[in-house]
C-alpha cells in the first residue's frame, strides 16, 4: 500500500498509512475533531481526503513550511 491517496474518502487503515500513524491514532484524531469522517453503516467509517490534506498541511515537519 502506498501513501498516495486518489479517492474522496478512505478507510481508517488507508488514512493511518498516509499519516504514518496507527489506526487507533486515526480514531483518536476523529474523536478530537481533527479529521472529518463519515459513517457508512454501523461499523464502517471513511475519512475525507481533504481533511487528511488539511491535517498534514497544518503540521509542518521540522519547522519547514511550504
Amino acid at each position: 500500500m502506498t501513501a498516495t491517496i486518489t479517492r474522496k474518502r478512505v478507510s481508517i487503515a488507508d488514512a493511518a498509512d498516509a499519516l504514518a500513524v496507527s489506526p487507533r491514532t486515526v480514531r483518536r484524531y476523529i474523536a478530537a475533531g481533527q479529521l472529518d469522517a463519515v459513517r457508512l453503516g454501523r461499523k464502517t467509517l471513511r475519512i475525507k481526503v481533504d481533511s487528511i490534506k488539511r491535517f498534514i498541511d497544518a503540521r509542518p515537519v521540522g519547522g519547514w513550511r511550504a
